[in-house]
């Protein structure tokens, strides 16, 4: 029986050949013009990501793959190592800013001709890249300690890519929900979150956008001591590199806690917070809440149009009111900022809290609610980067994710402004960005003393191609 099974199946291989990457096709297209469409994955040396080359123009400059495997101790034997750390990352980095946040696609994109160039490989004699499971062990080696070296040195590369030292920066933090699905280390369950997740915490540089700090955090907000533990490592060290720039930390209201305004005014740095309300503020803000109702009905009885402009946007009375305000954790009296608005739904109050000179409405209008550019960040650091792909069992392998992935937002950020001042890419988002500049098909040619790329005759960005080319060239070392 066994016998006749295996005749049946050697016939069926005869009758059947097996298919391959070369003779599998595309079927289901139409005929034109009475001429049949035959298509097949046999192109050659082709990709679809020719715009990884300027990636690797950037990176030259950035050295971020370089920085991440300088943290590293590489255990391996060299006589046998193909792959050396900076390379590797530099794959991974390159992948994901190009669309491919998994590192399963690495088995099919390490033979990418372009993907091998940008990683200093010859695109046809040269050896594949790496691949997923390569790739997979990678990701779990960094200890704690490396990865904390890692961070402090992504705190380094961000002073270092300033021209000249600020005068003043403005530090964004917030935490965002990132959903896990298995047993991961750190997840906890979280009831806004309606699940398993992490809640890592985001800093940034509020003028430029550039990432300053990210750590993998468990699904629960951050405490007050929390908070202030890794603002002091970030302050430390973005004074070791600029002794002299004034720092302000902004945030919304779970930052403002006793421990992380203790700590930012013992660095002689400024903040200013959200402060939730409490029976206390809202004595205090009664009478201001009276007031601007009070108010609105008087602006409106003047102009005559109570009833007529009731859902209109000029229906509104907003003034704000500054008082010194301590609550018993406090360790003295601080400026506190109320907002208190009126409409026909009733009247608001929000509270901000800060040491910063000026006034209340240019203090809230002005500076604390610029914040919310803050959550666009995030939003291209996990949308667009897929930084949420954090699958791995063990917390180390995922905040090494984290990293990496900060590192296509490095490159993506960076190729983004290298776009002319006032070009409509230069506000583009990072998927306009990559669609743009990064999915561009060439065919890729390795002569004898030379590498041959040709890209498409027709291209619509053809110009501003070569003007972005031509300026991360100017900006390289």
């Amino acid at each position: 029986m066994i016998s006749v099974f295996r005749q049946n199946i050697s016939l069926q291989q005869k009758i059947r050949p097996a298919m391959n990457k070369d003779n599998l096709f595309l079927p289901g297209l139409s005929p034109v013009g009475r001429h049949e469409i035959s298509a097949r994955f046999d192109g050659g040396s082709l990709s679809s990501d020719g715009g990884v080359l300027m990636l690797r123009e950037i990176e030259k400059r950035l050295n971020f793959a370089g920085m991440l495997a300088s943290c590293l101790h590489d255990e391996r034997d060299a006589s046998r190592t193909i792959h050396d750390h900076a390379t590797m990352i530099r794959t991974r980095m390159f992948a994901i800013a190009c669309g491919y946040e998994d590192c399963d696609d690495l088995d099919e994109l390490r033979h990418d001709p372009a993907l091998k160039i940008a990683c200093e490989r010859l695109p046809e004699s040269g050896p594949a890249l790496a691949s997923q499971p390569t790739l997979s062990r990678l990701e779990n080696t960094p200890s704690w300690r490396q990865l904390g070296r890692m961070g402090l040195a992504l705190i380094d590369l961000f002073c270092d890519s300033f021209g000249t030292v600020p005068g003043h920066i403005v530090l964004d933090i917030d935490d965002t929900t990132d959903r896990t699905y298995g047993d991961q280390q750190l997840c906890l369950f979280n009831t806004h979150a309606a699940g398993y997740c992490f809640q890592p915490i985001h800093i940034y540089d509020a003028a430029t956008g550039k990432p300053v700090c990210f750590l993998l955090r468990p699904g629960k907000r951050p405490s007050g001591e929390e908070a202030a533990r890794i603002l002091r490592h970030v302050i430390r060290r973005i004074h070791h590199n600029w002794p002299r720039t004034v720092i302000t930390v902004r945030g919304d209201g779970h930052y403002g806690t006793p421990d992380v305004m203790d700590l930012v005014e013992q660095h002689g740095c400024f903040y200013i917070f959200g402060l939730p309300g409490n029976n206390r503020l809202k004595t205090l803000s009664h009478p201001w809440s009276e007031d601007v109702a009070m108010r609105r009905v008087l602006r409106n009885k003047r102009r005559g149009v109570l009833k007529a402009q009731q859902g209109s946007k000029d229906d509104k009375v907003r003034r704000f009111f500054q008082i010194r305000y301590g609550a018993k954790s406090w360790s003295k009296e601080r400026k506190v900022i109320a907002r208190v608005e009126a409409t026909k739904l009733g009247s608001d109050t929000r509270f901000i809290v800060t040491n910063m000179p000026g006034r209340a409405k240019h203090l809230y209008e002005k500076v604390y609610c610029a914040r919310g550019r803050m959550e666009n960040l995030i939003k291209e650091h996990k949308l667009y980067t897929k930084s949420d792909r954090t699958s791995c069992h063990r917390w180390q392998a995922n905040q090494f994710r984290l990293f990496l992935h900060t590192g296509a937002y490095w490159l993506l950020l960076l190729l983004r402004g290298a776009a002319p001042k006032h070009s409509r890419f230069r506000t583009a988002t990072f998927e306009t960005i990559r669609r743009t500049f990064l999915k561009i098909a060439v065919r890729i040619e390795q002569l004898k003393s030379r590498i041959k790329i040709a890209l498409p005759s027709v291209y619509p960005q053809r110009s501003m191609l070569v003007v972005l080319m031509g300026r991360i060239k100017a900006q390289s070392p």
